[in-house]
């Protein structure tokens, strides 16, 4: 079963965010209906976006239609310095 949707709108982009329900919990389900992109977050992801800081929310917004880091390490790439 799914609530209501709620459209979030300003004169740069509009997401439509639904609660869903899945077989592990409901969920967030955020529509850009524009770009036709989506996501799910569960209850932490949710939560993770309070420990950000205005910086990072900046990173995010700045890097437009990607994401803030790739999906695969760069080659080499194995988090050590």
């Amino acid at each position: 079963m799914s609530d209501e949707p709620i459209t979030i709108a300003n004169e740069f982009t509009e997401v439509v965010v639904r609660r869903i329900d899945t077989r592990n919990g409901s969920r967030l389900l955020i529509s850009a209906p524009r770009s036709g992109e989506s996501i799910t977050l569960d209850a932490l992801e949710v939560e993770a976006l309070t420990w950000q800081n205005p910086r990072t929310l900046a990173a995010m917004v700045g890097n437009s239609h990607a994401p803030l880091l790739p999906d695969e390490p760069e080659e080499r790439d194995d988090g050590l310095a």
